[in-house]
Formats: C-alpha cells, structure tokens, sequence
C-alpha cells in the first residue's frame, strides 16, 4: 500500500501521518538498526521512497520515532509531576524506561545518540529533545525550594545519572536496581 500525497497537504502533514503509520506498524518497539528501510516500510506498508523523502535515512527514522514516543512518554511523566515530588519523577522515570517492553527503545536511544555525537546537525530535533526531563525535574526541584540554578544543575546530574544507568543496564541486564536510583535521589539532596 501507497501513501500519495494530495497537493492540498503540506509536507508536515504527511511526515506526521507516515510517522503515525510506523509507530503503529512497531507497535512502541523501535526497528532494529540491522533492519533495512525497505523492511520498515514493508512493515509499516508503504515505500521506502517515501520514508527516505520524509526522514533522510534509516537513522533518521528511528529518530523520529524515538521522539514521538518519548514525547509520548514525557506526556505520561508531566502528569505524574504534577501529581508528585521530584522523587517521585525520578522514580517514575526509571520505572517507564526499565520496564521490559521499553528494552528496544532504550537501545534505540543508545544507538541513535551515538549518532547524533557524531552527526548532530543530522539530529537537532532528537538532541533539542534530550532536556525535556530536565527541565519538569528542575521545575520540581524549584518547587521544593532550590533555587533555580541548583535546581537545573540537580536535575541534569540526576537525568545524566539514571541514563547512564540505563546504558549499564542495556548492556548487563540485571545489574542496576531502584538502590541505585535511590541513591542517586540521596546523593542530589547533599
């Protein structure tokens, strides 16, 4: 099956609808990087033409999709943020990016930040979304009385923290635990 475009739709417009064609098609997963763009756009049935028009290359289209999911995510987040304190984010951060079925995009955002270092201009949308966590951390941390220096400093070095963490995890299963967080969250209250 084809995508066409009508000369009416702008090209936003169809980048946003093929990008919510393939996070149907993965279903919250994340292609593998080994997978060719012909065989996502198999998967998500439409052409590997298209895919290339709209996201450059394979790379790109794991990027978009990593950021509409973590958008997605950051969404689900905000609300516990609000709800909670900034342990309680923090917590809830790790809980949504160590469960199992998150093993695919956590390795995901591994492989495509190791190309944004090496490429950022080819990633600028992904890199630009790398503070979103941050900032609703820093902003609880201000509510709890830092102040807002301190407050974006702890939440960088907490976020800074528990991915690295994740990266340990991704490559030895089993080794972090909420001890871990824990003391991250002991360690960013001095």
């Amino acid at each position: 099956m084809r995508v066409t475009l009508s000369s009416t739709e702008g090209k936003g417009d169809a980048r946003e609808r093929l990008l919510a064609r393939l996070l149907d098609a993965f279903d919250g997963t994340l292609p593998s990087p080994e997978v060719s763009l012909r065989e996502v756009a198999a998967r998500a049935e439409t052409s590997h033409a298209l895919l290339r028009y709209h996201f450059g290359s394979l790379p790109g289209v794991l990027a978009a999709m990593l950021g509409a999911q973590r958008s997605r995510d950051n969404e689900k987040l905000f609300k516990t943020a609000r709800q909670g304190t900034f342990d309680d984010l923090v917590m809830a951060i790790w809980r949504t990016y160590t469960s199992p079925e998150q093993l695919s995009r956590v390795r995901g955002f591994f492989h495509v930040t190791g190309l944004a270092a090496y490429r950022p201009e080819d990633f600028r949308e992904f890199i630009d979304s790398l503070d979103d966590l941050t900032k609703m951390l820093a902003t609880l941390a201000e509510e709890e009385g830092l102040a807002a220096e301190e407050a974006l400093t702890t939440a960088a070095v907490t976020v800074a923290a528990m991915r690295g963490l994740l990266l340990q995890e991704v490559l030895t299963p089993g080794t972090c635990s909420e001890d871990a967080v824990a003391m991250i969250l002991r360690m960013s209250k001095g």
